[in-house]
């Protein structure tokens, strides 16, 4: 009964929400259009953890990271007007991603709601294209019912960032109300139907192909799947940094379908006749702007399962469209026993050219970035979570390390920069046993390498590389391509990066030569605290295939 519940104030009644939903952990930057929630979150620091972030971009990739490795759906405050704005990067990297969040946000009182009010913006329409549902609180009461809802569609099919407004007048007002119980996951499954037609297109296939990504996986699927396949003799990649969905070291793994793709993979898949998607969207970025995958019919027979229905036939045209979440998929699939010897031949020499492929190459200067990568995808536990950001310096790291398991990988696949540090300020946070390592450009570092800070105030200590070349190395390498010899605008003046770790209360290295790596290294992990090390790299050294001026000879020549 009502009368029997404990009056609250708005800011209580959304902690206790957020507790009921079993959530441990939120990240933010606190803003006085939300003190009422602070107060909640006050009384139940023994259960409930606030990340005090030092900027609302920085916390807002905290929560997506969060929620990308855990599945949990990651929980972000940030106050309104520029608080929203800033939060808003991390926000488009859960929507592309396929990451569950619920990001609340401060909203002026409903007295003064469409005036223009101190820092007021409507965020149903700032948020409405890269959120599954955005609304505004407006009734103390409705608390719990929103909450619920947002847990629930955060996490339903395919997987997704919600928004919650909260006018100031509704936290401060008091209620009585219950609280409800956590959400549930809501995932569409298979038919037999279906699967009948799977094994159908399956068995008279000649060059079938396997493509996993997305978000919405669980380890014991993943797991299930790579022994189905193994079983089954077929090849398998992975989509645009979604590399941990399966064991690089599986003799089925035949790479990672992204930037930079091995050019004879790309041809695998464009000749594949077969051509099994599993949770992958089909973006730019795995397609290879579109053309490994013709538009709107595929030449390929396209059997495309996806959480989301809606993502079934947006751009392509499957032969058998399936709405299903992976897991349930994957059971099903498992009851199927389909091999072909033909398979196997097909697989032993995709996985060579995956072998070849991957080996580091030779690159200018004293510093050899892709031995460093290959030293480290050896020599660390399996477990061990990679964060990396975005921009060329990445290439490396998609190439040379091989995820050995589940959620050991975190990136954006929507190519945001600035994610890599505090995505792993997050997973050391939520997984304090695992080794965590960042690895950041030096024009990415610095878009959030404030949050040295909150690494050192919440006790993160995980290592982070910056590999410095002094560029913003993407731009650069597009420039010299489209406009050899007129470079503008992207050169960088970078500070002392490990001085800059120790002056956060870090330790900070400087490797200049691919030999002080290791021991520096060494020293970084022995140090247990926040770690950086800096790896200076020669600025030709663009991408793992070539230089800057090769690229730039190259553009000259065709000008001429």
């Amino acid at each position: 009964m009502k009368s029997d519940l404990k009056t609250r104030h708005g800011g209580k009644i959304l902690a206790d929400a957020l507790a009921a939903q079993g959530v441990k952990m939120v990240f933010g930057v606190p803003g006085e259009s939300y003190l009422p929630v602070l107060d909640g979150l006050h009384d139940l620091r023994g259960q409930l953890s606030f990340i005090v972030c030092r900027q609302e971009g920085g916390a807002a990739y905290m929560a997506e990271a969060y929620g990308k490795l855990t599945g949990e759906p990651g929980v972000l405050f940030v106050t309104r007007g520029p608080g929203a704005s800033n939060g808003a990067v991390g926000v488009h990297t859960g929507y592309q991603d396929s990451t569950p969040m619920v990001v609340f946000i401060g909203q002026v009182g409903n007295q003064f709601a469409e005036r223009e009010a101190f820092q007021e913006i409507d965020y149903r329409r700032m948020y409405g294209q890269m959120a599954k549902w955005v609304a505004q609180i407006d009734r103390v009461e409705r608390i719990p019912e929103y909450v619920s809802h947002a847990f629930h569609t955060a996490c339903a099919g395919r997987p997704g960032p919600v928004v919650l407004a909260l006018p100031e007048d509704m936290l401060f007002a008091e209620a009585a109300v219950a609280d409800a119980p956590r959400h549930h996951v809501v995932r569409p499954c298979v038919s037999s139907a279906q699967m009948s037609e799977v094994e159908k297109l399956l068995r008279g296939a000649q060059r079938p192909f396997v493509l996993l990504g997305g978000g919405g996986w669980t380890g014991e699927a993943c797991r299930k799947l790579q022994s189905w396949i193994e079983k089954s003799g077929l090849p398998v990649g992975t989509s645009f940094r979604c590399q941990d969905l399966f064991d690089n070291r599986s003799p089925s793994y035949a790479g990672d379908v992204g930037i930079g793709v091995n050019p004879k993979l790309a041809q695998r898949i464009k000749e594949a006749d077969v051509l099994l998607v599993i949770g992958a969207r089909l973006g730019e970025m795995t397609t290879s702007a579109y053309t490994l995958v013709d538009a709107p019919v595929p030449r390929q027979t396209l059997i495309h399962v996806h959480a989301g229905a809606e993502e079934l036939g947006r751009v392509y045209r499957p032969a058998l469209p399936i709405n299903s979440g992976y897991p349930q998929f994957v059971d099903a699939l498992a009851e199927l026993s389909i091999s072909k010897s033909s398979w196997k031949d097909i697989t032993a020499a995709a996985r060579q050219e995956y072998l070849e492929w991957t080996e580091p190459r030779p690159m200018p200067g004293a510093v050899q970035y892709g031995q460093i990568i290959r030293w480290l995808s050896d020599e660390l536990p399996e477990d061990t979570i990679v964060a990396g950001g975005a921009g060329n310096f990445a290439g490396w790291l998609h190439r040379h390390f091989r995820y050995k398991g589940f959620r050991t990988q975190l990136g954006p696949t929507n190519g945001s920069m600035g994610y890599g540090y505090p995505a792993a300020v997050a997973a050391k946070l939520a997984q304090p046993s695992r080794n965590v390592i960042a690895v950041c450009g030096d024009g990415d570092f610095l878009m959030n390498g404030q949050e040295l800070a909150t690494a050192v105030q919440h006790g993160a200590a995980f290592v982070a590389l910056v590999v410095n070349n002094g560029l913003y190395g993407t731009i650069r390498m597009h420039q010299e391509r489209e406009y050899p010899g007129r470079v503008y605008g992207t050169d960088l003046k970078n500070p002392d990066f490990a001085a800059y770790a120790r002056a956060f209360g870090g330790h900070g290295e400087t490797v200049e030569r691919t030999e002080e790596f290791a021991p520096a290294f060494a020293r970084a992990v022995a140090a247990g605290k926040p770690a950086l090390i800096e790896l200076k790299i020669d600025p030709d050294a663009i991408t793992p295939a070539t230089t800057l001026s090769a690229i730039r000879e190259k553009a000259l020549k065709s000008a001429r």
